[in-house]
């Protein structure tokens, strides 16, 4: 009987150790993802290229939220600074409520800042990263335009190449030199987010 408690208890502690190991692993792994993400983010990798995708993000009626005109704000910079002679905003309305959706407010936004309408084209019926992607690429293709500056937020720039990718876009990406993600809690929250969405990617392409 307590050789058999022996090997009982010898047997829990195996399976407890095997436990800590895939725990430990699993750690590693996710920090591995968030550490790859966080990498992306800072590299700046604009060349010459056709476009300049702006990604869109909240709009309060007929203004870009702070997270959106920053990203209005790096396109602008990039156009002026030639590296492409087109402006592709993207994003559909925010609600049924919405009079303008993200890509006519970032539209408004940037022919006040002197940017010339011949320059801008947009979308209007994304509503998600990948969506804004799809009519990205249609809109491209519509205007024999080939290569894309991507923009968006540092920890979103990750997920938005991978989804380029994908989607047979020839994009480098150019994340805003700054982020109005400004305080820990929400830049930790958002990093996580961005972890979880590409394991859901993950899955989703394996499914």
């Amino acid at each position: 009987m307590a050789r058999l408690s022996r090997t009982g208890r010898r047997r829990r502690r195996g399976w407890a150790g095997w436990l800590w190991r895939l725990l430990l692993l699993l750690l590693l792994w996710l920090a591995a993802v968030a550490a790859w993400i966080v990498w992306v983010g800072q590299r700046d990798q604009a060349i010459p290229a056709d476009a300049i995708i702006v990604l869109g993000a909240a709009a309060y009626d007929a203004r870009p939220s702070p997270v959106f005109q920053e990203r209005i704000r790096h396109g602008l910079d990039l156009y002026r600074r030639g590296y492409a002679p087109v402006l592709l905003f993207t994003g559909g309305y925010g609600g049924s409520r919405a009079r303008f959706s993200e890509s006519q407010v970032a539209r408004r936004y940037a022919l006040q800042q002197g940017i010339p309408e011949s320059a801008i084209l947009i979308e209007s019926v994304s509503r998600t990263t990948r969506e804004n992607l799809q009519q990205a690429r249609q809109v491209m293709q519509e205007h024999g335009l080939h290569r894309a500056i991507v923009v968006s937020d540092p920890l979103h720039m990750a997920r938005a190449l991978r989804l380029s990718r994908e989607l047979g876009i020839d994009a480098i990406g150019s994340p805003t030199p700054s982020t109005r993600f400004r305080t820990v809690q929400t830049q930790w929250r958002f990093l996580l987010q961005e972890v979880y969405f590409f394991h859901r990617d993950l899955v989703l392409r394996a499914a």
